[in-house]
């Protein structure tokens, strides 16, 4: 709550006028709220002394409800049987979109319900009650909504495409030992004013165009909107005591560094916890005991960014150790969390990672590829950090919403800075900023936080992209938003990304950094690359001089095809491309000086959009191909990118010495 006074300005009575009391009884209703909707942690599933986990991934059944209405699925009950014997069924890869994996153009496009299923045989050992085994199913995400059964009994209902969810699923899988375990997923990627991202439906009524019953899903952000069980599904076991969620803080100072913990355990309140922090020799350098206390590192070896130091992504390995007493037997969980020591801090013109500035050159991204769509890819994901690498970027934003669990672990391996961004793109309708809206934002954000709070790499949280910022009701809704993330999490700055004027925006006064987005020359005087100094520059000053807060020009960039060629440059050209980057870093090197602290070009590579006429086979602004593919821009990024970190004092003397350092 004190965040939260803090985010209504300044001292007690400043803080309880008007709509700030408002705010903090809302703010406080909603943490009473919070308590029972979100009791339980997230931990990512690791293979412990005390857990075992199963991959489900690989080829599921499946079926797409084709009835007018999309609900045969749960008049009939699919659910109860087989999903075979309710009707023709199809292998469908998980995880994946479903959109892109057939010849079907129904089903490239198709909107409503789907339903998946799995059967599995899980080890005897993990159906043994007497062991008190506890075993859990767990979705990395499925988009949109989500509605679980096993063997026909509904564990778990989750609304959002991009977090995880689970479900204990012992007291059903434990009463039929032998028997095939049969998981059954009803997927809904219907969009309305009030989910995120929000969209809505148009139905087409004149028959004279359009076929019976025909309707389309309209949204408000540039890029498809594909559906599916996008990243992996696992089973996993535990203790029925177990060591349910873990919180860590760090603080250093130049010889010693802090590790405030918070470890909750469930199933008892008899138990005892031991913590010991280990290096990445496997030294023990702490240890501690409790459920919350703080651990000293003497010498520490702080999480630096990639090409900030010789060693970036140094992360220690945090193992907690639970015993408790169950009916006269001695039970141990184990969890192993790897914990990167580092601090940030924003002034009015730097952010500052370990009190060094730091300055974001990086890009956007989208979880997007052929085929495969959104689903998580690990031969994909290994090309892409390898590219970031070879490209000298140290930094992405996670547009336009939260990626997968694996791709963020890479990150705290890296040492690549992530600016972590929650699902709320294309908030321009007016119902989408009503207490509806604003409610499921917040329980959004909640889930982020508890999924990757304690990530090093993740340095800021965006609350949202491009929304309709100039309305009169953004002003409460993104104060609400901005100080409640504060509140869950006040380690972090919190930002939004705006393309609003500086004058009209009214959630920028909350925001720490500001993030904007600016297309000069592309959708701004398209074909003028000579207005962007002007523009550009303009835009800069009236945003600092109106805030005092430091810039980040999160987006900027133009389309290009590749192979397409003109001299002089002429628009979706790659020398168009190229030269427009070019305009825009000669601004960007006056005002890094000052107070911009960072660029992210728009985008790293081509990625599908919905069909239109300013779409050819989606956005072509990436400086890669959707196939990974280098178009020239990309070679004018890699070279500025490089020089930005030789020009840091942060660096060793011989930067072209690090093995990932290509000419």
């Amino acid at each position: 709550m004190a965040a939260a006074a803090a985010a209504c300005g300044g001292g007690a009575g400043a803080a309880l006028a008007g709509g700030c009391r408002l705010l903090l009884l809302l703010l406080l209703l909603l943490a009473l709220w919070r308590a029972a909707a979100l009791p339980r942690g997230m931990l990512y599933p690791r293979d412990t002394p005390s857990r075992e986990r199963k991959e489900l991934g690989g080829l599921w059944s499946f079926r797409a409800d084709l009835s007018p209405s999309r609900d045969a699925g749960f008049v009939q009950r699919w659910y109860r049987q087989p999903l075979r014997q309710t009707g023709p069924v199809i292998d469908m890869p998980v995880p994946a979109s479903f959109n892109d994996i057939t010849q079907d153009p129904s089903l490239e496009n198709y909107i409503g319900w789907v339903w998946y299923e799995k059967e599995v045989l899980l080890p005897l050992r993990w159906l043994q009650d007497d062991l008190n085994t506890r075993v859990v199913l767990r979705f990395g995400s499925a988009h949109y909504y989500s509605i679980v059964w096993v063997n026909g009994v509904q564990v778990v209902e989750h609304e959002g495409g991009h977090l995880p969810f689970e479900a204990d699923i012992s007291s059903i899988v434990q009463d039929s030992p032998g028997i095939p375990c049969r998981i059954t997923v009803a997927l809904n990627n219907t969009l309305t004013p009030h989910t995120l991202p929000p969209g809505s439906i148009l139905y087409m009524n004149d028959t004279t165009r359009y076929p019976k019953n025909y309707f389309v899903q309209n949204t408000r952000f540039d890029f498809f909107n594909y559906a599916g069980i996008h990243r992996p599904v696992v089973l996993y076991t535990t203790p029925s005591v177990y060591i349910d969620d873990i919180t860590v803080t760090t603080t250093s100072s130049d010889s010693v560094a802090t590790v405030q913990y918070q470890v909750s355990v469930v199933g008892s309140t008899l138990y005892s916890l031991s913590l010991s922090l280990y290096d990445q020799e496997g030294k023990v350098v702490a240890t501690g005991d409790g459920p919350a206390g703080e651990l000293k590192v003497l010498n520490p070896n702080l999480w630096w960014p990639y090409l900030m130091h010789e060693t970036p992504g140094y992360r220690y390995s945090l193992e907690v150790k639970m015993q408790a007493q169950v009916n006269g037997a001695v039970l141990e969980d184990v969890y192993t969390l790897p914990v990167g020591i580092r601090t940030v801090h924003v002034t009015s013109t730097q952010f500052l990672i370990n009190g060094r500035p730091f300055y974001f050159h990086g890009v956007n991204k989208h979880e997007d590829a052929d085929i495969r769509g959104k689903g998580l890819d690990w031969p994909l994901v290994v090309k892409d950090f390898n590219l970031l690498r070879w490209l000298g970027a140290n930094s992405f934003r996670t547009s336009h919403y939260p990626y997968a669990e694996e791709i963020m672990d890479l990150c705290d391996a890296y040492g690549i800075v992530v600016i972590d961004e929650c699902p709320a793109v294309g908030i321009k309708m007016s119902q989408s900023f009503g207490n509806k809206s604003l409610q499921h934002h917040l329980v959004v954000m909640e889930e982020l936080i508890r999924r990757d709070k304690n990530r090093p790499s993740v340095v800021m949280w965006s609350v949202a992209n491009e929304p309709a910022s100039e309305l009169a009701p953004a002003a409460y809704y993104f104060k609400t938003v901005i100080a409640y993330t504060k509140a869950l999490d006040p380690s972090r700055p919190v930002t939004y990304v705006t393309e609003a004027n500086y004058a009209v925006d009214r959630g920028a006064p909350y925001v720490d950094v500001i993030c904007v987005n600016s297309y000069f020359s592309w959708y701004h005087d398209p074909g003028h690359l000579e207005v962007i100094p002007l523009q550009l520059t303009a835009q800069f000053e009236n945003w600092y001089k109106t805030y005092q807060k430091p810039i980040i020009q999160s987006e900027y960039g133009a389309d290009s095809v590749p192979g397409l060629h003109s001299d002089p440059p002429l628009m979706f050209s790659e020398e168009y491309q190229k030269a427009m980057l070019r305009e825009y870093h000669s601004v960007f090197d006056k005002k890094r000086k000052e107070y911009v602290i960072g660029e992210l070009i728009w985008n790293f590579a081509d990625f599908m959009t919905n069909q239109g006429t300013t779409r050819v086979l989606g956005n072509k602004k990436g400086i890669f191909t959707r196939q990974r593919q280098p178009k020239s821009a990309a070679f004018v990024l890699k070279e500025r990118y490089w020089k930005i970190a030789n020009e840091s004092s942060c660096l060793p003397p011989v930067i072209k010495s690090h093995p990932l350092f290509l000419k």
